[in-house]
C-alpha cells in the first residue's frame, strides 16, 4: 500500500518511513505543504500521514484541498496540538484517525491495519479467498492451515487484489500501488503479468485459483 508521510521533522519522517517500509507499505515523504499539496495532486495514496503544524501550510488546508480534488486516501493526523478543536475539526473534514505526538510507531501501524479493515468492511486481520486465508498481520497465506511460500511482491499483489474483490484492478493502478511511482511508459511492461504468473503457479500447487481473473487489455480481478 502507498503511503505519503507529511512531516517536516525529518528525523521522524525517516523513522516512519524505515518502520513502515519493513511493515510492507512504500511509502514516500513530503517535508512542506507545497511540495505535499504537488504529490497529492498527481497521486493516489492508500494513506496520508498529516503534520498540521507545517512551516508553509496550514494542515487542515491541505486535508480540505485534498479530499475537494478527490484525493480517497485515508487520513491520520499527526501532531503535538494537543486542542481539542483541532481533532474535531480534522475529523469533522473527513480524516480517519488521529494520533497525538509522540506515538509509538507500532500504535501507528495497528491504526492503519484497524482503517484499512474498516474501509473494506473487514472484522479481523484475515482475509478468507475461497478456502485459502491471508493472514495480513503476519503476512502469510494458507490453504486449510498449509503455508505457501510467496514473495513480498507476490503477497502484496494478491492482498491489494483481495482488498477490491470483484473489482477491475488495471495493471496500472497495481503497479502505483505495489511499486511506487509509474516509471513513465514502462507502467505497460510485464511487471504484473509475471508476478501473477507465479502466484497463479504457486497456488494452484494446493487448489485451483481460477478466481483470479485475467480482464484481456485491462487488468485483473479477485472472484470471490
Amino acid at each position: 500500500m502507498k503511503v505519503l508521510i507529511i512531516e517536516d521533522e525529518k528525523g521522524l519522517a525517516q523513522e516512519i518511513e524505515s518502520y513502515l517500509t519493513v511493515e510492507g507499505y512504500h511509502c514516500e515523504k513530503a517535508f512542506n505543504g507545497n511540495e505535499a499539496s504537488e504529490k497529492i495532486y498527481v497521486n493516489q495514496y492508500d494513506f496520508i500521514l498529516l503534520d498540521l503544524g507545517l512551516p508553509d501550510y496550514e494542515g487542515l488546508d491541505l486535508l480540505k484541498e485534498a479530499k475537494e480534488g478527490g484525493q480517497e486516501a485515508a487520513f491520520i493526523i499527526l501532531t503535538a496540538r494537543g486542542a481539542l478543536d483541532d481533532r474535531v475539526k480534522g475529523l469533522n473534514m473527513g480524516a480517519d484517525d488521529y494520533l497525538p505526538k509522540p506515538f509509538s510507531l507500532m500504535e501507528l501501524a495497528s491504526r492503519m491495519q484497524a482503517i484499512t479493515r474498516r474501509k473494506h468492511g473487514l472484522h479481523k486481520n484475515t482475509i478468507d479467498i475461497k478456502e485459502f486465508q491471508m493472514d495480513i498481520q503476519n503476512r502469510t497465506i494458507t490453504y486449510h492451515g498449509n503455508s505457501i511460500p510467496l514473495t513480498k511482491k507476490e503477497f502484496d499483489i494478491l492482498h491489494y487484489l483481495a482488498l477490491h474483490k470483484n473489482k477491475v484492478l488495471t495493471r496500472m493502478q497495481l503497479t502505483e500501488h505495489i511499486w511506487g511511482d509509474i516509471l513513465e511508459d514502462d507502467y505497460e511492461s510485464n511487471y504484473i503479468d509475471v508476478h501473477i504468473k507465479n502466484l497463479r503457479k504457486k497456488l494452484s500447487v494446493a487448489a485451483p485459483c481460477d478466481w483470479i481473473e485475467t480482464v484481456r487489455g485491462i487488468g485483473y480481478r479477485l472472484n470471490i
